[in-house]
Order: C-alpha cells, then sequence, then structure tokens
C-alpha cells in the first residue's frame, strides 16, 4: 500500500491517543466506576435529586467513554484494512472509508473537549427579549424563538417552553425555554448577545427596509447541590392569569406565576406549564439561575463568564447579523462564518454556527 495511506494512518493513531489525553477518559472511567457503585446501593433513590444528578452525570461520561471506544474501534478496523489492502487493491476503498469515518470522529471528540466549563454539559435555560424595533422586533423575536426550538429539536434535545409571552399584534414580547440535552448549555453559548435583522418589513405599507434587534441570554440549569445566596423570604410571588394566543388549549385559571426578587430587583415570569405549581418551580429554576450568575459577575468584576458581555438591543452591539434584504446572507461578527442560505440557518440549521464560535473561542 502507498506511503501515503501509511502516514495517514499513524496520524490518526496519534490522534487516538491525543484524544484519550485530553478527554482525560482514564479520569472519567475511574469517576464511573465510582458512580456506579453508588447507584448499587439500594438507598440510592432515597435521595431523589440527587439520584437524579448522579445518574445524568453517569450517563455523560459513559457517553464520552463510548464515543471515545468506538474511535478505537474503528482505528482498529482502519488498520485491519490497510493491511488486507496491501495484498489485494480491492480493499483500499474500504480503508479510505474507513479512515474518513475516524478523522470525522475524532474532530467531534474534540469539539466535545471544548465543553469543560462547570455546566457545559448540561441544560441551558434561553430566553429571547425584543429590542429596538417595536413590532418588527416582536416579529423577530419569534422567529428566533422558533430558530432556537428547530435547532434544538434537530439535535434531539428536549424543548419546554417556560414563560411564551404574544406581543401586541405579532410576534412574542418574550419567549423563554428550557432545553434539555447532552451539552446544550455549553453550545448554546454561542448565541449569547444581540441579533440583527435587516429585511423588508412585513408591517410597513410602504415595503421599507427595516433593521431590528433582539437579545439572546442563556443560562444553565442549575443542580440542586449549587448554592445560590437565595433567601425565600425576599421573593414576592404574584399569581395571574396567562395569556395566550386562545383556542382550545388557552389557560384560563390564575396559574402564571411572577417572582420579584426585592433585594436585586430581579422578575421572573413563567406561565406555560399546566398548574401554579409547576409554573412556581420552573420559576425559581431560572431565578436561582440569574442570581447565580449576578454573583459570579459581582466576584469575578469582568466579563460574565455564564452569558458573556451584556450589551444594548441596539445598532453597533449585535453578534450576528441576518440579512434578508436586499442581499441574503447571515453573517457571525466574531467568528466570521457566514452563508447565504438564511432560509435553512432561521429554519434552525445552526451548527456551523454554533462550532464556528466555538472554535473562535479556543483559539483566542
Amino acid at each position: 500500500m502507498a506511503e501515503k495511506e501509511n502516514r495517514e494512518l499513524e496520524e490518526l493513531s496519534a490522534r487516538v491517543a491525543d484524544a484519550r489525553a485530553f478527554l482525560h477518559i482514564d479520569d472519567k472511567t475511574a469517576e464511573l466506576r465510582k458512580l456506579d457503585e453508588q447507584a448499587s446501593d439500594p438507598a440510592f433513590w432515597n435521595d431523589a435529586a440527587r439520584a437524579s444528578a448522579v445518574s445524568k452525570r453517569a450517563s455523560n461520561l459513559r457517553a464520552t467513554i463510548d464515543d471515545y471506544d468506538e474511535a478505537v474501534s474503528t482505528l482498529e478496523d482502519a488498520r485491519a484494512a490497510l493491511e488486507l489492502a496491501g495484498e489485494d487493491e480491492a480493499f483500499a476503498d474500504e480503508y479510505a472509508e474507513t479512515a474518513a469515518a475516524l478523522a470525522a470522529q475524532l474532530d467531534a471528540l474534540e469539539i466535545t473537549s471544548w465543553f469543560s466549563g462547570e455546566f457545559d454539559e448540561g441544560d441551558a435555560i434561553l430566553t429571547v427579549n425584543p429590542g429596538q424595533g417595536g413590532l418588527e422586533a416582536q416579529d423577530w423575536t419569534e422567529m428566533l424563538w422558533r430558530m432556537y426550538t428547530r435547532y434544538a429539536d434537530a439535535k434531539g434535545w428536549k424543548v419546554t417552553a417556560l414563560d411564551v409571552v404574544p406581543g401586541e399584534g405579532i410576534g412574542l414580547d418574550k419567549a423563554t425555554i428550557q432545553i434539555e440535552g447532552r451539552y446544550a448549555y455549553g453550545m448554546l453559548r454561542s448565541e449569547i448577545g444581540v441579533h440583527r435583522l435587516v429585511r423588508i418589513s412585513p408591517t410597513d405599507v410602504k415595503a421599507r427596509r427595516q433593521t431590528t434587534f433582539a437579545g439572546v441570554e442563556v443560562l444553565p440549569v442549575l443542580a440542586d447541590d449549587i448554592e445560590v445566596d437565595l433567601n425565600p423570604a425576599d421573593v414576592r410571588v404574584d399569581v395571574y392569569r396567562s395569556s395566550g394566543p386562545g383556542g382550545q388549549c388557552v389557560n384560563t385559571t390564575d396559574s402564571a406565576v411572577r417572582l420579584t426578587h426585592e433585594p436585586t430587583g430581579i422578575v421572573v415570569t413563567c406561565q406555560n406549564e399546566k398548574s401554579q405549581l409547576q409554573n412556581k418551580e420552573a420559576a425559581f429554576r431560572v431565578l436561582r439561575a440569574k442570581l447565580y450568575e449576578l454573583e459570579e459577575r459581582k466576584r469575578q468584576e469582568e466579563i460574565d463568564a455564564l452569558r458573556g458581555e451584556r450589551m444594548d438591543n441596539s445598532f453597533g452591539s449585535q453578534i450576528r447579523n441576518y440579512v434578508l434584504y436586499p442581499y441574503q446572507m447571515v453573517k457571525d461578527l466574531r467568528s466570521g462564518v457566514e452563508t447565504g442560505n438564511v432560509d435553512a440557518v432561521l429554519g434552525g440549521d445552526l451548527e456551523e454556527f454554533v462550532i464556528g464560535y466555538h472554535k473562535w473561542r479556543v483559539s483566542q
């Protein structure tokens, strides 16, 4: 077989060895063994919250180890195919396909290694708020809400609406969703900031070009054992009737919940769960995340590691431009990733932008 293929296989083998190191496979294997021992204890589920957290951590560890083991197996298949190709050229195509598959697996493992933050493996709370632009901004908020929902669906993540508030006439006045899935928070940190839309306004009878903005906030879903300075006595709880588009599923009871944390003035609302109790639990989940972020900001006195730099929802502060007119383009102003397929992006095809941002981030 050609020397080129032998060198390629040596490089792939070295990448597999590197992956074992940068993924800390040995440490993860030891940690998983300890967690499995805990799970085998008959009293394990007596503390349901802790048991759930342990189970989730074990699942994430097992998934990373399995992905690495799959790469090792593919490397062995590539070695075997290359050996056979030396005797029979008919196996050359099999080697090429296996080597390409291994390279793709190693690329995915490298991406995984970027998400090493405390909360990166976990779930996320994503909020879209309209900025400058009036009705246009409300419509843009709904477009972004759909985009993130579709992206999460494509990733196989679970999406739960926490507080989706219809706008005046069109669009949404606010959208808060919880996204559950492996690396949801770590990956979606790419979306934190201001998103700018340029298009012909559908609400303008003169069909003029309009620029509008919306801000995206992403927070981690905190485990119960994460300490947050939250005294329930400091929280005012108000209930009210949920708003909605009407129809068969409209909520006609006072089940919506508004929490006001009086020391900080932080207000959290939740109205999309079925009961007042569920809305209250979800609202406290969001409030804990916001207070944790606030504490981190005070400690660090620099750019918030969880949500990124706070910016006004206005011109000059955007992280990404979505241009529908006079040409078609989506461009991320940090990573430089761009595409002319605007419809695909707004339809949830965000992976190139998410990965592009994190590749840019780790290179800084």
